[in-house]
C-alpha cells in the first residue's frame, strides 16, 4: 500500500504563487507514475502533471508553463510550484500515483490541499 498526504494549499491572490508538497510512504518502489490532479468546484477532476517511470513530465494545456512538477526521491516526496495563479486555478489539489505507466491511470489518492485564488 502506498499513503499520499498533500500540503501547501492556501488562499493566494491573483499572480500570486504556491508550492505544494506531497509526502508518500509505503510502498514507493512500486510505483511508476505521479502526478498531480485538481478539482474545481463544480467541474470533473483534471490532471495537472505527471511525471512517468522513465522521468518525462508532462504538464496539462492550461498550466500554460506557470507550473513546474518535481520530485525527491530522498525525502518521498512531490511537489508542483505553481506560479501566475489565476481565479481559475481554484480548486482542490491532489497528489496520486500509480503501479503502471500513468496512461493506465492511477491507483492511489491523496485527500487533497485546498487551493484558493483571489480575484
Amino acid at each position: 500500500q502506498v499513503q499520499l498526504v498533500e500540503s501547501g494549499g492556501a488562499s493566494v491572490p491573483a499572480n500570486g504563487s504556491l508550492k505544494l508538497s506531497c509526502v508518500v510512504s509505503g510502498d514507493i518502489y512500486s510505483l511508476k507514475c505521479v502526478s498531480w490532479f485538481r478539482q474545481a468546484p463544480g467541474k470533473a477532476r483534471e490532471g495537472v502533471a505527471e511525471i512517468d517511470d522513465d522521468g518525462t513530465t508532462e504538464y496539462a494545456h492550461f498550466v500554460e508553463d506557470r507550473f513546474t512538477m518535481s520530485k525527491d526521491i530522498a525525502k518521498k516526496t512531490l511537489y508542483l510550484q505553481m506560479d501566475n495563479l489565476k481565479p481559475d486555478d481554484t480548486g482542490i489539489y491532489y497528489c496520486a500515483a500509480g503501479r503502471k505507466l500513468c496512461l493506465h491511470g492511477m491507483d492511489y489518492w491523496g485527500k487533497g490541499t485546498s487551493v484558493t485564488i483571489a480575484s
